[in-house]
């Protein structure tokens, strides 16, 4: 038993400093790109087209938020369930 780790203690040695590093520069270029400091010079996808024109912002945004995440600041709760110390020691699977 004293040899158990928590999930938590587990990632947080999975986690490098080269992992860290990569982490945060990803999410700061997609920071860069929700702010378009250029002005809309750079665009991968032009707004122009219907639908997908604003998917570009969008995957940014999610990556942004992945990245905070990562790093311990998980604003992704705040658009949907905030997960409570309960919730995280409960494991729910559906057998069939």
């Amino acid at each position: 038993m004293e040899n158990q780790k928590t999930i938590e203690e587990d990632s947080k040695e999975s986690r490098s400093v080269g992992k860290g590093i990569v982490v945060g520069v990803l999410g700061a270029l997609s920071a860069v790109y929700l702010f378009n400091p250029t002005a809309g010079v750079i665009e991968l996808i032009p707004d122009n087209f219907p639908v997908i024109g604003n998917l570009d912002e969008a995957a940014a945004a999610a990556l942004l938020i992945s990245c905070l995440a990562y790093f311990g600041l998980d604003i992704g709760s705040i658009f949907g369930k905030k997960k409570s110390k309960e919730d995280s020691d409960i494991i729910d699977i559906d057998v069939e």
